[in-house]
């Protein structure tokens, strides 16, 4: 397992990092903690979770995830283990919070409250990054920054990052902290894979420029990469096949990973991957880690017999001909994903 650094921090991580994002409603917890453990096992020490998991957002089990994970740190040494969880954005925007009623937001108030809470189902006094889930582009950058500061003064988190995040919003938060000589972000976490390239087309060069590192989620496009949907499919208990049922939101988020065009992509790598000698879950987890702006991939698996296509990619480095077949199918079907 290769290990890079976080950032300009002193925290240095594995390449591949385990999200925990379904366990609590698709995974129960018999079934994380083995999942865990085959993770730990295999040479995995950076682990991500959230308040508001797991997914789809829902009161009734708000926080579940947390304690999940949280019992099974109790069966390893805390100092082995780099953990990560987040506070929930605000909840007038495009995604409502679980946690506080639906009315979280990035003041000092939810943020202290949010970290408290997260503190207690971990049954950590620390963790290791602390990211705010989505941004607030209408609120003060300055108290979200200086209250992340506080925070890391208090010794409850090391370092901090933020998700879901724009160009803009980065490049603001770096010159809020900046000016008020406060912590900065060292992390972004956004969606970056195969059907989805937008992170290489401002915010890889603002990383690259200002030691930020990405710690992208969803390098199998939601399972779609792994050719489950292809051909019509709708596996039952999917993920994208639950939300198309849902309707609302979750579809919508739905038909933007699953649509003619990214199919057509999807295929297309299949092809790649079987020409190559491996699965497709294998060559997209090795292309995301491929790029000098990625700190560690985060992967996410709802069953156990997914890890080892995974684990298949620790030590591979796809040769500059598949790095360059890759790239034909996104110059042919242009951003697959919208």
């Amino acid at each position: 397992m290769g290990n890079r650094r976080l950032g300009r921090s002193a925290i240095v991580v594995s390449d591949i990092c385990m999200g925990t994002m379904t366990f609590g409603s698709q995974v129960d917890e018999a079934t994380a903690h083995r999942i865990l453990d085959q993770s730990f096992d295999a040479g995995i020490n950076f682990y991500d979770t959230a308040e508001n998991y797991p997914v789809p957002p829902d009161t009734k089990w708000a926080g579940v995830c947390e304690e999940i994970v949280g019992r099974w740190l109790k069966t390893k040494d805390r100092d082995a283990i780099i953990l990560a969880t987040k506070v929930c954005g605000p909840s007038h925007g495009w995604i409502k919070g679980s946690q506080r009623a639906g009315m979280t937001a990035l003041d000092r108030h939810n943020i202290t409250r949010a970290l408290e809470a997260s503190l207690k189902r971990l049954g950590v006094d620390y963790v290791d990054l602390y990211q705010t889930h989505w941004p607030d582009h209408g609120a003060s950058y300055d108290e979200t920054m200086e209250t992340l500061d506080e925070l890391i003064r208090a010794g409850k988190v090391r370092i901090v990052g933020c998700s879901n995040e724009t160009t803009w919003g980065l490049m603001k938060s770096l010159a809020a902290s900046e000016r008020l000589g406060a912590a900065r972000y060292q992390t972004i976490q956004n969606n970056f894979s195969l059907n989805n390239r937008r992170f290489e087309d401002e915010l890889a060069a603002a990383c690259r420029h200002e030691g930020v590192s990405l710690i992208p989620y969803s390098p199998l496009a939601g399972g779609v990469l792994s050719g489950k949907y292809n051909d019509g499919a709708r596996p039952e208990g999917a993920r994208f096949s639950r939300y198309l049922e849902l309707g609302g939101r979750q579809a919508a988020m739905a038909n933007r990973f699953v649509n003619e065009k990214s199919l057509a992509s999807t295929a297309r790598f299949a092809a790649i991957a079987k020409e190559a000698g491996m699965a497709p879950a294998t060559l997209a987890t090795a292309w995301s880690k491929q790029h000098d702006f990625v700190a560690s991939t985060i992967v996410g698996v709802s069953a156990e017999h997914q890890l080892a296509d995974i684990f298949a990619a620790r030590d591979l480095v796809l040769s500059d001909e598949v790095m360059q077949a890759i790239d034909a199918v996104t110059r042919a079907i242009l951003y697959p994903m919208g």
